[in-house]
């Protein structure tokens, strides 16, 4: 076969050489990728410029000698070219597992290099098979970026869906460049352009999985800090945001314990995880991370699933379990270095133990609040005993012993009047004084008017015997309180009040209820000196506030304080209303 339609000339030769050089440039980049991020993909793009650098290694060996055989190698690798980076970007977009029968395509480029040099004679005759050939894989690796955009949206891979598809166009044009002597130089430059498209391509790609896998570890890490102030888990925010990655199906913690390792949660595809038989690609995946300690990735794997991918859980620089991701395109987590992949794991187990101890001091401080609401009941409760004693023995034996004292005073001798009306005397004061303890051990107008009626007259009662004005404001009507409840706005109102006389040389209190479908809101706000600066302290140690303050949280509701501006002490309690369903 004639070889050239043209022969060779000093202009081709350079832009040969021009092409060599750049086609090495390629080489070393993808070289260095791959020795950077250790991924296949980078290592087979470098295998493919190797062999495009043998390719035009052979040309120009054949452009000097002039030598068959050269121009048969240069046939052959031309489209070993075409096969490996054809072969790259199906590892890249698909993780395509190697089988011994793909070797059968590398046998083509051979046999019919052999025959279009040794056997045909007609130069279209010989290209045209070899050109469909470079043709048909060049627009194949460009419908696999096509799908791989299809799935996970990338600019980079559209670009080079263009740059593919343009270069299968090109080579349908070498016959006729070629036979009519136009192929020189241009030709070559149209493949140097094509060449650099293919490596600002790849360079994007890595710079889009570079920026995606670090948006991704940091709305996770985001979750992570901000999953103990929404509502769920941690694990359930964090399961979420691996949904919403490119690709990504299904989402799911695998935990190692010594009652045996098993996935705890999932999301998407994964959420039967827990309950189910998982795949196998998952739970191998989850046992490579555990063993090695570093993150892992299984092509294939279950059903459509073209991916299993799992992050190591760290507590402790120790392997307690893994983050497992499965999806359609490739891991989001491709060329981020292990070390940050590793950090992230760190963090999620940081998280894990974090939201166990929070767990273990929420039920701790559950069973703090029963016991402190017990606590509580039970004082209330021996409160009542104290004012059923008080009130229907003590005072009854001094009204009897009053009774008495007069019975004598009126038979007596007159010498002895005098201190008998002293004696009686005393025990009406002691039986005033036990009235008086025993209506702030029970608040009787709470069982006799109601929450409202009580505090008014509460309110009148201080207003008159400490010569100071207190005004009482309440809506006409409240949300249904417990029992507990009312008592402890009472005593609220009643420590409020009382602060205010012993400490606040106040003159006017303010007292003010409101009531809305969650809480009830008791304001008291008085015109004296304020609270002192240590108020907050004495609070947690001692004091009636305390008091209040327990029996307040106890119910599950809360007290502040603080000082008005222009002098003056503000208390404000609030009690969450009674459901109907524990009513």
């Amino acid at each position: 076969m004639d070889a050239l339609a043209t022969p060779p000339t000093t202009t081709e030769l350079a832009a040969a050489y021009l092409q060599l050089a750049v086609t090495l440039g390629l080489l070393a980049m993808c070289a260095v990728l791959h020795r950077r991020y250790r991924r296949p993909y980078f290592g087979l793009w470098a295998l493919a410029w190797g062999v495009y650098a043998l390719r035009l290694t052979s040309i120009i060996t054949f452009l000097h000698t002039e030598r068959s055989v050269w121009l048969f190698w240069h046939q052959v690798t031309t489209g070993w070219t075409a096969l490996a980076l054809l072969w790259a970007t199906l590892v890249f977009t698909q993780r395509l597992v190697w089988k011994n029968a793909y070797l059968a395509l590398a046998l083509v480029p051979p046999v019919w290099s052999w025959v279009a040099i040794y056997v045909v004679d007609s130069f279209a005759w010989a290209a045209a098979p070899m050109v469909g050939f470079l043709s048909l894989t060049t627009a194949w690796a460009a419908w696999a970026f096509f799908r791989y955009d299809r799935l996970v949206r990338s600019p980079a891979a559209r670009f080079l869906v263009g740059v593919l598809s343009l270069w299968a166009l090109h080579h349908l044009d070498y016959p006729f460049l070629r036979a009519q002597g136009a192929w020189s130089p241009w030709g070559y430059y149209l493949d140097i352009t094509f060449e650099l498209g293919m490596g600002l391509g790849i360079l994007l790609l890595v710079l889009e999985d570079l920026d995606q896998g670090l948006r991704t570890l940091t709305a996770l890490s985001g979750e992570l800090q901000s999953a103990g102030h929404t509502d769920g888990t941690m694990t359930e925010a964090m399961l979420r945001r691996a949904l919403s990655l490119r690709g990504v199906h299904g989402s799911a913690l695998w935990l190692a314990s010594p009652q045996g390792d098993r996935f705890v949660q999932g999301a998407g595809v994964a959420a039967l995880w827990p309950f189910e038989s998982p795949p196998e690609a998952a739970l191998q995946s989850a046992r490579d991370v555990s063993k090695s300690g570093m993150p892992s990735v299984i092509s294939g794997g279950h059903g459509f699933h073209t991916y299993t991918a799992a992050l190591p859980v760290l507590s402790d620089d120790a392997v307690v379990g893994a983050l497992v991701v499965v999806g359609e395109a490739r891991d989001p987590f491709t060329v981020l270095d292990n070390r940050f992949l590793l950090a992230f794991g760190q963090q999620v187990g940081a998280a894990l133990a974090n939201e166990d101890l929070h767990k273990s001091v929420a039920a701790r401080t559950q069973e703090l609040e029963r016991l402190q609401a017990s606590m509580v009941r039970q004082h209330e409760e021996e409160r009542n005993r104290l004012w059923r004693e008080l009130h229907d023995e003590t005072a009854q034996v001094l009204a009897a012993l009053n009774l008495q004292l007069g019975l004598v005073e009126e038979r007596g001798d007159a010498a002895i009047a005098p201190a008998l009306a002293r004696a009686k005397t005393l025990v009406g004061e002691g039986i005033k004084s036990i009235r008086s303890v025993t209506r702030n051990l029970r608040p009787l107008a709470l069982d006799d008017l109601g929450l409202v009626p009580a505090l008014r007259a509460l309110a009148r009662d201080f207003g008159d015997r400490d010569a100071f004005e207190v005004s009482f404001q309440a809506p006409a009507q409240l949300p249904r309180l417990s029992a507990d409840a009312e008592v402890a706005l009472y005593r609220a109102l009643q420590e409020a009040l009382a602060n205010a006389v012993r400490h606040g040389s106040s003159r006017r209190v303010e007292a003010r209820l409101e009531a809305d479908a969650e809480r009830v809101a008791l304001t008291v706000t008085d015109d004296g000196s304020g609270f002192p600066p240590d108020a907050a302290h004495r609070l947690r140690s001692r004091g009636g506030l305390a008091g209040i303050r327990e029996r307040i949280t106890a119910l599950g509701g809360d007290l502040a304080f603080s000082n008005v501006n222009g002098g003056g002490a503000r208390v404000q309690v609030r009690v969450p209303v009674e459901r109907k369903e524990s009513a």
